[in-house]
């Protein structure tokens, strides 16, 4: 792996990767699902599920140490796993782009119902809006990488702009006593989203190139990234606990029941005000500059796997499947933003980018003895700790899943 710099990549820039590709839509669900659990106990959620991200994004810089290029991630599990493991990886994959994009309509269709209300005076249905957001957006994605580059950095300043609106604005409609609220019983039920939250592994290789193979640099830029992502989920949080009330019609417990978003909840609970505007407009570029990302890198997956080469556009074939079935799905079943999410956190992030980089670093480091530029600190211990506190999370996730949970669910 080389060790020179790179003259184009900084710290600041790969900061931003980072945080970039984690603040999206599972967004707008964080302050619902831990809401019912009350402020104190996420700030605990949330460093547990930093500290865990960060440090299995660490153990894949790591693993990335045994390559003299960047490689992607399935190339550095295909190397200490083997076939096997390859294939599981690709299908978990999969799954994982799949739920992300289902929840990603689920919610625009929320979303582009309520547009058509308001403007239109239009009443139609969440999963016709959901259609009309994928064939919409769907477009873009099929006219190539260009094109969504070009619309995606457009909406990354207007979901910037939106979110600092919405949190000097909303600071003033902040009840204090709504952010003393505790219920312990529940601190468990956001684990799942935070950790598809962190996610940003698939960008370490991206990260390294970017970066010269600079490790020191890759290290600091994902915890500082990390970090930043951390500040601003806190303020978010902050803003949408301290508006919303636990009970009553777009409380915490009736959005969760409704399956709608923080965004929505404060739009409809707040009324048409700056800050319901502002809320909205976060939620629609949240949910678009995810949207656009994930599907054109799953498209970019399985035309990888299927080994098509393509010039500008992308294969409409390609395109239809990435985005048919998740459109169908979430056409039958409309309510699933939550669920959705937490399938993604719970089941197909947590195999991919918790327990799968333990198991990578132990056979590399122990069994195999392949040298790397670079030792994540903590030894056996911290690799235990990761597989434990991912076998965790699986387990809750899967009971949840299955009707059966030792931990309490809301009504």
């Amino acid at each position: 792996m080389s060790t020179k710099k790179s003259q184009e990549g900084s710290v600041f820039g790969g900061m931003l990767l980072i945080a970039g590709s984690c603040v999206g839509a599972g967004m707008l669900g964080l302050p619902i699902l831990t809401g019912m659990a009350g402020l104190i106990p996420t700030l605990l959620m949330f460093f547990l599920a930093w500290l865990f991200m960060m440090s299995t994004a660490l153990l894949l810089v790591e693993a990335s140490g045994w390559f003299h290029t960047p490689v992607n991630f399935l190339t550095m599990i295909g190397r200490s796993l083997g076939k096997t493991g390859r294939w599981i990886s690709w299908f978990l994959y999969l799954f994982l782009f799949y739920a992300l994009i289902v929840a990603y309509l689920s919610g625009s269709g929320h979303h582009t119902s309520l547009f058509f209300k308001s403007v239109l005076s239009l009443q139609i249905p969440s999963w016709l809006g959901g259609v009309f957001f994928v064939i919409l957006f769907g477009w873009i994605v099929y006219l190539g990488t260009k094109p969504v580059d070009l619309v995606n950095r457009f909406l990354m300043f207007g979901k910037i702009g939106a979110y600092f609106a919405l949190v000097g604005l909303g600071l003033s409609y902040v009840t204090p006593s709504l952010l003393k609220h505790v219920d312990m019983k529940y601190s468990l039920f956001s684990l799942p989203i935070l950790i598809i939250s962190f996610g940003f592994h698939n960008m370490i290789p991206s990260l390294y190139s970017y970066l010269g193979g600079d490790v020191k640099r890759v290290k600091k830029s994902i915890v500082l990234g990390s970090l930043f992502t951390f500040f601003i989920y806190l303020l978010w949080e902050i803003i949408t606990l301290g508006i919303l009330p636990i009970q009553g019609e777009f409380g915490i417990l009736d959005s969760f029941q409704k399956d709608i978003g923080g965004a929505q909840a404060i739009r409809s609970f707040l009324g048409a005000n700056s800050v319901g505007v502002f809320a909205e407009i976060l939620a629609f570029f949240a949910i678009l500059t995810s949207f656009l990302a994930q599907a054109l890198s799953l498209v970019h997956f399985l035309r990888d796997g299927f080994n098509l080469n393509t010039k500008k556009k992308e294969p409409f074939s390609m395109c239809l499947l990435a985005l048919a079935p998740p459109t169908i799905f979430s056409m039958i079943y409309p309510e699933l933003f939550f669920s959705a999410l937490n399938f993604a956190g719970g089941v197909c992030a947590v195999i991919l980018f918790g327990v799968f980089p333990a198991l990578m670093v132990w056979i590399g480091r122990y069994r195999e003895k392949i040298p790397s530029t670079y030792k994540i600190f903590g030894g056996q211990p911290l690799l235990i700790g990761v597989l434990l506190f991912s076998l965790f999370i699986l387990f809750y996730q899967i009971a949840s899943m299955s009707g059966f949970s030792v931990f309490p669910k809301p009504i």
